[in-house]
């Protein structure tokens, strides 16, 4: 009798193959998964957030929420913050993450902008 730990033992050796073998295939899977899983997405996210391989405004911006939104979450979750990038590179990516935002948001209401106030 297969218990289903050994049924996904088999899966996964499968879909690492799969990333040595046919990487665009596998990309492609792993975004339509993100995409359409919320709980995978999260999971995702804040596990290389929290291994140091995104910063908090790539997070945000993956996770789709402003990156004081996504403090205030991971706050809540009990996910240490990292506070400033620790390099260029991350200082680089968090400036893209920004600029990728305002991108975004040009043309909706000025209300969505984090520089905006309301009075």
């Amino acid at each position: 009798m297969n218990t289903k730990a050994e049924v996904l033992g088999w899966e996964v050796d499968q879909l690492f193959k799969l990333r040595e073998q046919q990487p665009g295939l596998m990309e492609e899977a792993v975004r339509r998964l993100m995409h359409e899983d919320k709980t995978i997405r999260w999971a995702v996210v804040v596990g290389a957030y929290q291994d140091e391989q995104i910063s908090l405004g790539k997070a945000a911006e993956r996770l789709g929420l402003t990156e004081l939104r996504s403090r205030e979450r991971f706050i809540e979750l009990g996910v240490p913050l990292r506070i400033g990038p620790a390099d260029l590179a991350e200082a680089r990516a968090e400036v893209e993450a920004v600029r990728v935002w305002f991108a975004d948001s040009k043309g909706t209401a000025s209300s969505s902008s984090p520089c905006s106030t309301t009075r």
